[in-house]
């Protein structure tokens, strides 16, 4: 059964061209069913080198390249954001936080329309602060929370708050689950994911340039939050979620923890640690790529 993408927009309908301004790409300069109506897997997540070597071991995992084969970035026209693909899987960076990842799914979710893709996935690859957790453990995001604990997705639209839902997929979330535990390299939890609007006074950091609490108050919330089931603290998850549910397109966010808030606030592992755990969602959303197209 064929699942399209739903736009939630009539006033496309009327345009004779849709500019993706920030992809630097169009519907009058470039066809779109033919660059990229094959995708079925869109990974995204914040960094442009992050996904640009996604791609290449995504590629190489599919049988698809060849090694130190490179990829042409598809937005090399603009600085705002990179996009590689390979076969039906496409890798798209969204910077950070909620307003740049914003911007690129509203384009990322047109260019799927515009070029008739169906039976999608997207799944945001990335790192966050883990909360009673060892650093190197994957979360699996069961659904996104606001920084109290609600899971909504709150934005001022014409001067009016709409609230709109942060639930994520619950069978892929199991599916991805099972196959980390084929894969059976490292700790994977499932649990809820708290998304913020800053990675300072937001996530409650005693090293930021501002700071008018204590770390007893700052424990307790972190506390909190875990009794309510997070496992982790990220800054783009909740818009995320709720852009991919009015879409009509399976989503999940699968993130590395570079440490246990619980803890301490600065990350302090070697370069080389900490790209050996920045690899770890990869591994696991490529071997679920694999399993899907029967490659497993």
């Amino acid at each position: 059964r064929e699942n399209f993408i739903h736009l939630c927009n009539p006033h496309l309908e009327k345009m004779k061209e849709d500019i993706l301004y920030h992809f630097a790409l169009g519907t009058g300069t470039h066809d779109f069913p033919a660059l990229f109506g094959d995708v079925k897997f869109v990974c995204v997540g914040g960094s442009p080198s992050r996904m640009k070597a996604f791609i290449a071991y995504i590629a190489e995992e599919l049988g698809l390249g060849s090694p130190g084969c490179d990829y042409p970035n598809i937005c090399a026209g603009t600085d705002r954001y990179a996009m590689y693909k390979v076969g039906p899987v496409l890798s798209v960076s969204h910077g950070m936080g909620i307003p740049s990842i914003s911007i690129m799914l509203h384009e990322l979710i047109k260019l799927l329309y515009h070029a008739k893709c169906s039976n999608i996935t997207i799944i945001r690859i990335g790192t966050s602060g883990g909360i009673g957790l060892e650093p190197g453990s994957v979360v699996i995001t069961r659904q996104s929370v606001d920084a109290t604990f609600k899971p909504q997705f709150e934005q001022v639209v014409l001067g009016k708050t709409v609230i709109r839902s942060t639930n994520l997929d619950e069978q892929l979330a199991k599916e991805l689950m099972q196959c980390s535990k084929e894969i059976n390299q490292f700790n994977t939890v499932i649990g809820n994911t708290m998304c913020t609007l800053d990675f300072y006074e937001g996530q409650g950091r005693l090293d930021g340039a501002i700071c008018l609490y204590n770390e007893e108050e700052k424990l307790q919330y972190l506390k909190e939050a875990y009794d309510s089931g997070v496992r982790n603290i990220e800054m783009e998850s909740s818009v995320f979620a709720a852009m991919c549910n009015l879409s009509g397109v399976k989503a999940a966010v699968v993130c590395v923890t570079l440490l246990n808030r619980l803890e301490g606030d600065q990350i302090s592992s070697s370069h080389d640690v900490l790209v050996e755990y920045q690899q770890r969602p990869q591994k696991l959303v490529g071997y679920f790529i694999k399993k899907s197209l029967g490659q497993v």
